[in-house]
């Protein structure tokens, strides 16, 4: 339903391990975690986005790509001495191509608690649907139906 779409991030894993670049590493915490599931008739993708604002998260759909972005400011002020710093700041942004599967028309969005959910149902054409099998007519000139089944002349 859903493919992952994250341009370069194989060869950033890449570079970090052969390099062992620091900052390569402050690159890939950048990219916002996502949950993907299939629920129903829906997909649900639930963005963690924890310290940030719902004025600071921008959500966009273009063809099949979600993308999500958000900024984060750092807590530290001019003249603070960190001490220790693991949150990361600064802008973010995730990136899914949704599935032609979806019915891209009515996607909806909440947020709630530092957790973007975006919503896209099922498309209606891709609903699994039963199809009945409707029996051919059989033809008596064949010889498969017999109106004399019961008689024992052989058939020529």
């Amino acid at each position: 339903m859903t493919t992952r779409f994250v341009p370069l991030s194989q060869f950033d894993r890449l570079a970090a391990n052969f390099f062992g670049a620091s900052g390569a590493r402050s690159t890939l915490d950048r990219q916002i975690p996502v949950d993907a599931i299939q629920r129903d008739e829906r997909l649900i993708l639930a963005f963690d986005l924890p310290g940030v604002s719902e004025d600071e998260v921008e959500l966009s759909l273009e063809r099949r790509v979600l993308q999500v972005r958000a900024t984060r400011a750092g807590t530290a002020r001019d003249g603070d001495h960190v001490f220790l710093a693991e949150r990361p700041h600064g802008s973010f942004s995730r990136q899914i191509v949704l599935g032609d599967t979806l019915d891209l028309d009515r996607v909806t969005a909440s947020f709630d608690s530092g957790v973007l959910t975006v919503t896209v149902p099922v498309s209606d054409k891709a609903r699994s649907r039963r199809i009945e099998i409707s029996n051919a007519p059989v033809s008596a000139a064949s010889g498969e139906v017999s109106e004399h089944a019961g008689s024992e002349q052989p058939a020529n």
